[in-house]
C-alpha cells in the first residue's frame, strides 16, 4: 500500500505539470508527513547530497561537455555524408541514412536528445524534399535518436554501472549488438516505407572513392568511441578518466582538425554543458531522496514478496520489468527512472539468476522506448519541433517503428546472448 501511494502521488504531480525535481521532493516530504513517519526532514538533505557526491558521477558532466564540443560543429554533417554514401542508393535510403547517422553520432554524444537535434536539423529537410511526410520523418528521427542510449558512451549505462556495481567495461559493450539489431529493424521499416509509398526509390551506387572520402571526413569523430571504449576495456583508464580523455579528444578534433569551433566558442559551450549537467545532477539528487525513503521503508522487500507471489518464473519477472518501466518512463526521464527502479529490481534479478549486465541493457532499452512514446517524450518533442509536425500525426507514423523496437526489446529480454556475447568474447 505504501509503494502504491508513493507512485500514485508522484504520477499525479507529474501529470499536473510539476517540474520533475519538485515532484520527487514533494512526494518524499508528503509521504513522511502523511504517513506519520519518524524520519527527520534533515535526512532528505543528506540523501540529496549523498545522491550526487559519488566520484564516478563526475564523468556525467564531462561526457556532456564532450558531446557539446562535437555536436555544435560539423561532425553531424560529416557523419550524415558518410551514411548517405553508404546507404543513399537503396529504396528508403534517406530513412536508412537517418538511422545510420543517429547510430554513429550516438557513439560520439551518448545523449538521445543531442543525437536527435544534431542529426534532425540535417536530414529532415532532405527527407521532406525527397517526398517523405513530415510526420514519418519526425517519427523516425525520434526513434533513431534513442540509439545513443545503447551505444558505448551511454550515460545511463554509466549510472547503472555505478548503481549495480557491474563493470563499466562490460556495460559499454553489452548494448552494442542490441543497438545494431535495432538499427537494422528500423532500416527494414524504412525500406518497406520507401517502396510502399514510392517517396524514396533510391539512386545510383556511390563509387568506392566517394565512400572513402566521406569516411576520411567523418573518421576522426567516429574514432572517439573506439578510443574511449578501448581504453576502458584494456584498463588504460577508468570510466571517470575516460570522460576526461573524451573532452581532450573532442577539443583536439573540433578545434584543430575540423576547425568547427574557436577558442571564443568554449565559454558558451561550457555554459551549455554546465546548465545541462546541473539539471541532470538536481534530478539525480532528488531521485536519491525518494529512493532513500523507499529503501528505509523496506519497499524493496515488500516488492520482492509481491513478485515472488506473482512471478514464479524468470520470464514472468522480466515481463513485469518491461511493463513497469514502459509505464514509468512515460512520466519521467531515463536517468531518474533508472535510479528509482534499479535498487528495487537488482535484488529480484539476483534471486532469479539474471545477469545484471543483461538487466541493465533491458532497463535502458525500455526507457529508450519511453522517450518517444506519446503524449510526452524528450526525443518526440525535439523531432516534432524540428519537423514542424503535430504529435497526433507523428503518433500514427510511429506505429510500425514502435512495433519494430518492441520486437527487438523482446529479443533482448529473452535472448541473453545478445547482450552477453560481445563482453564474453572480449573478456
Amino acid at each position: 500500500m505504501f509503494v502504491l501511494t508513493v507512485f500514485v502521488l508522484f504520477f499525479m504531480l507529474a501529470l499536473a505539470g510539476v517540474p520533475l525535481v519538485f515532484a520527487l521532493l514533494t512526494t518524499t516530504v508528503a509521504m513522511i508527513w502523511g504517513a506519520g513517519l519518524s524520519h527527520p526532514l534533515e535526512t532528505i538533505f543528506l540523501a540529496f547530497i549523498g545522491g550526487v557526491e559519488p566520484f564516478i558521477l563526475i564523468a556525467v558532466p564531462m561526457f556532456i561537455f564532450a558531446g557539446e564540443l562535437l555536436s555544435h560543429g560539423g561532425v553531424g554533417k560529416r557523419i550524415v555524408g558518410f551514411a548517405h554514401a553508404l546507404f543513399g542508393f537503396m529504396p528508403g535510403g534517406l530513412g536508412m541514412v537517418t538511422v545510420a547517422s543517429c547510430l554513429m553520432f550516438g557513439g560520439v554524444s551518448g545523449s538521445a536528445i543531442a543525437d536527435t537535434a544534431a542529426i534532425g536539423s540535417l536530414v529532415i529537410p532532405m527527407m521532406v524534399q525527397r517526398g517523405y511526410s513530415r510526420a514519418f520523418a519526425a517519427a523516425l528521427l525520434a526513434v533513431a535518436g534513442t540509439l545513443a542510449l545503447l551505444m558505448p558512451l551511454s550515460i545511463p549505462f554509466l549510472v547503472y554501472a555505478f548503481l549495480s556495481g557491474v563493470s563499466m567495461r562490460e556495460m559499454s559493450m553489452a548494448g552494442l549488438v542490441p543497438a545494431l539489431i535495432t538499427a537494422v529493424a528500423l532500416a527494414v521499416v524504412c525500406v518497406v516505407h520507401g517502396r510502399r509509398t514510392g517517396c524514396d526509390a533510391g539512386g545510383g551506387i556511390v563509387s568506392g572513392a566517394a565512400i572513402w572520402q566521406a569516411f576520411k571526413a567523418a573518421g576522426p569523430a567516429l574514432l572517439m568511441p573506439i578510443i574511449i571504449v578501448g581504453g576502458i576495456w584494456s584498463g588504460v583508464f577508468t570510466p571517470t578518466e575516460a570522460a576526461s580523455v573524451a573532452v581532450v579528444y573532442g577539443l583536439g578534433v573540433s578545434l584543430f582538425f575540423y576547425n568547427d569551433i574557436t577558442i571564443r566558442d568554449l565559454p558558451r559551450l561550457l555554459l551549455s554543458a554546465f546548465q545541462t549537467s546541473a539539471v541532470v545532477m538536481l534530478v539525480i539528487g532528488a531521485t536519491g531522496c525518494l529512493a532513500w525513503l523507499l529503501t528505509v521503508e523496506q519497499v524493496g522487500v515488500q516488492l520482492a514478496d509481491w513478485v515472488r507471489d506473482v512471478a514464479h518464473e524468470q520470464w514472468v519477472f522480466l515481463l513485469l520489468v518491461n511493463i513497469s518501466l514502459l509505464i514509468l518512463g512515460i512520466f519521467i526521464e531515463p536517468l531518474p527512472a533508472l535510479m528509482l527502479t534499479a535498487p528495487l529490481f537488482l535484488p529480484l534479478a539476483k534471486a532469479f539468476n539474471i545477469n545484471l549486465v543483461h538487466l541493465g541493457v533491458i532497463m535502458t532499452a525500455n526507457l529508450a522506448i519511453a522517450l518517444y512514446t506519446p503524449p510526452v517524450g524528450g526525443t518526440l518533442f525535439v523531432a516534432a519541433k524540428i519537423a514542424n509536425a503535430g504529435i497526433g500525426a507523428i503518433s500514427r507514423a510511429l506505429v510500425p517503428l514502435m512495433s519494430a523496437t518492441a520486437i527487438v526489446l523482446m529479443l533482448i529480454t529473452y535472448w541473453p546472448a545478445l547482450t552477453q556475447w560481445l563482453p564474453a568474447l572480449l573478456r
